[in-house]
């Protein structure tokens, strides 16, 4: 069968056959890790504030470059912008339904977020979901595209392995408002809570998880692989959930107080 009659039966362009995209530069990708390590830092930077924070070390950026690279790791400041985007027509936004909510217990509410994770020649996307509650990372999956797939299977991960939370939240990202993870989370009978657009703070746990993530582990070690940072966070994971003790949590580990267990003597 020819290629034409192959596209045609899959209504595909047949140039997208022949397209292969450009691998992005050591400089580029070194940029894009700096970026990070500004923002990770100072999550209420904008564009404007990282330009000038890049310039002041050596970098010879404009803004609209910035702004461009800012959008492939998926960063905005914390702050909300004078021009915010409009949600994708066909994704419902639900509410945000924590305000003033007591959550006193696991269970009550799950938060999932992703963030950019720095390698040697390259970058990845990480997806964690957390019980609010207890801080505990329930599911986490690590891929090379933002795509929504992934976000799906640590979802059904999460549900698969525990006990189905009262209330699922997330940011507005077109992850989480895909129809294909809200059609599971109603599936389950669970309520859907969204942040505020450019309020990443309303989900300021899992934001604490990133810092303590890349400070801990993916600055220090600077994988080189997808596989090489897999590893190491999983190593990373398990020291949090079982061995970190929190201060917030009665100096306990977020698995003692999600599986209610006594404080270690």
């Amino acid at each position: 069968m020819s290629i034409r009659r192959q596209c045609e039966l899959l209504r595909l362009n047949r140039s997208t056959l022949y397209y292969v995209p450009a691998e992005t530069s050591a400089e580029e990708t070194a940029l894009m890790n700096t970026i990070d390590r500004i923002f990770t830092k100072r999550p209420f930077f904008g564009s404007r504030n990282i330009t000038f924070e890049l310039r002041k070390l050596g970098h010879d950026v404009n803004r609209k470059r910035v702004q461009r690279l800012m959008r492939i790791i998926g960063i905005q400041a914390l702050v909300p912008g004078p021009h915010t985007s409009k949600p994708h027509p066909e994704h419902k936004v639900y509410p945000y339904l924590l305000r003033q909510l007591n959550i006193d217990r696991p269970d009550k509410v799950w938060a999932a977020d992703i963030t950019y994770i720095p390698l040697a020649m390259g970058w990845a996307y990480l997806v964690a979901i957390i019980d609010w509650h207890s801080r505990a990372v329930l599911a986490w999956q690590l891929s090379n595209t933002m795509t929504v797939d992934f976000c799906i299977d640590t979802l059904r991960e999460a549900l698969r392995h525990h006990r189905k939370p009262e209330i699922f939240n997330s940011d507005q990202g077109a992850q989480f408002t895909s129809l294909e993870f809200t059609d599971v989370l109603q599936h389950e009978g669970v309520a859907i809570s969204m942040d505020g657009k450019g309020r990443a703070t309303d989900n300021i746990f899992i934001e604490r998880l990133w810092r303590s993530l890349k400070y801990e582990d993916i600055y220090l070690h600077s994988y080189a692989t997808l596989t090489d940072a897999r590893v190491g966070i999983a190593r990373w994971i398990r020291f949090y959930n079982h061995q970190r003790p929190h201060q917030g949590l009665g100096n306990r580990t977020p698995m003692e107080v999600y599986r209610a267990l006594p404080r270690a003597a």
